[in-house]
């Protein structure tokens, strides 16, 4: 059975894998800006990934920014997705892997199935449903039999939305029923941007929606009970009161794992499932226009071969310039924010769902740092934290799981409230 403790044999808590990459830069670095919270007050940390000059000159670059020289002195381990040994040797050594490598659907599975096979547990910060799904269906019955959690999707997708629905519910006086987020975005004079390895999750997950529903058949699950009035689904583009601004729904994975999050409550723990939409705001008149375009572009040249090619090598020029093969400069992260906001609805204490329309509304919000490069190693690493120092309020098994499912008895909100990513109360009436 995987354990929760380090040894002379398991090293170490955490190893994050993928650690010179663009988004594995930023993990290590706030690894590095964490290390008195973990178990005892401290934390013993590796970094793998394939080429070990390159994880030494992040260690360096690391050490120098931090102004923490005992960073040049951890360990590398060289490990690479195309090597099983490699993979095995890595995760005999680490209690936590945290795998930066994606796109998942290409490079997560092998990561996956070595934390299984060789006691470790295994968080990501995956976007992609038709992997995280597909792991779940395929080796949550082993996860569970070997005692190894896997949770996905631990970084800005999705632990803000689906976190973000558990904390509406729990300061809801009475039964929540039904949960609308809009995610809006605000950026500095030079705007904002992302890497292109997010872009390429974007394509091909895109291109292979129709794996996602064979995917769902398989699980063969019953519809979830509606708790309450049925939410209708607002518009493809509206104009959102809420945050002031047009909106569309949002592309991401965050219904899904919300979907799997309220099924997982409700068949182990009988709560009332949640119904939830999720929207992004995208601005004035000529955002929405721009976006409009951008968006009929990229559907249709998704569904080609050469279509995806061009899409890949030119990220920048179909993104409109959200997203390029350099990622966003400092600047760019320190001057851009995010705010989810939730609107929820539901019953007061002693009213019945059955019976009637929602009788009162809570607005929550979540505030926190640039999305992709701040916000994600901070959720990310704050879940490896949580799990390391309160393996009591887990899920009583392994299995692979969503946030959530796996969280919602822990301190995981009150550890992000103190990393800058806030959870607020706006509104009851």
């Amino acid at each position: 059975m995987a354990t929760f403790t380090t040894s002379s044999r398991r090293p170490y808590h955490i190893i994050v894998f993928g650690a010179s990459g663009f988004t594995g830069q930023f993990v290590v670095e706030e690894v590095a800006r964490t290390c008195s919270e973990g178990p005892g007050g401290s934390l013993q940390w590796a970094v793998a990934g394939r080429n070990r000059a390159r994880l030494e000159k992040i260690l360096l670059q690391v050490a120098e920014s931090l102004c923490k020289p005992e960073v040049k002195c951890v360990e590398v381990i060289v490990a690479d997705v195309a090597e099983p040994e490699s993979l095995a040797i890595m995760c005999k050594q680490g209690v936590i892997v945290l795998n930066c490598v994606g796109p998942y659907r290409f490079y997560g599975e092998p990561v996956v199935k070595a934390c299984l096979e060789n006691g470790a547990h295994c968080i990501d910060i995956c976007g992609e449903p038709q992997f995280l799904e597909g792991i779940q269906l395929n080796y949550h019955s082993a996860a569970q039999e070997n005692g190894v959690y896997v949770i996905g999707s631990c970084g800005f997708d999705s632990v803000p939305a689906d976190m973000g629905i558990l904390y509406t519910r729990d300061q809801f006086k009475g039964t929540l029923t039904a949960v609308e987020s809009f995610l809006t975005v605000s950026t500095g004079p030079e705007g904002g941007c992302g890497h292109d390895a997010t872009w390429r999750s974007a394509i091909f997950g895109f291109a292979d929606i129709s794996n996602l529903r064979r995917i769902r058949k398989k699980f063969g699950h019953k519809p979830l009970p509606v708790a309450g009035a049925r939410v209708q689904k607002r518009g493809t583009v509206f104009f959102s009161k809420e945050i002031e601004q047009y909106a569309i729904p949002f592309m991401g994975s965050d219904p899904s794992v919300v979907r799997r999050t309220q099924r997982y409550l409700y068949e182990e723990h009988k709560n009332y499932p949640v119904q939830y939409t999720a929207y992004v705001g995208i601005g004035d008149i000529f955002s929405l226009a721009k976006t409009l375009f951008a968006g009929v572009v990229f559907w249709f040249m998704v569904k080609f071969g050469l279509g995806r090619r061009l899409l890949t090598q030119f990220p920048k020029f179909f993104s409109f310039g959200m997203f390029s093969k350099t990622g966003p400069s400092k600047t760019q992260m320190n001057d851009t924010s995010f705010c989810m906001r939730f609107i929820g609805e539901g019953y007061t204490t002693g009213q019945d769902p059955s019976q009637g329309k929602p009788n009162f509304r809570i607005s929550t919000e979540i505030t926190g740092p640039e999305l992709g490069y701040i916000a994600t190693p901070i959720t990310m690493v704050q879940a490896a934290i949580t799990l390391l120092n309160e393996p009591h309020s887990l899920p009583t098994q392994g299995g692979v799981y969503t946030p959530g499912s796996a969280f919602a008895k822990t301190t995981l909100i009150d550890r992000l409230n103190k990393h800058g990513i806030k959870f607020t109360v706006q509104d009851e009436h």
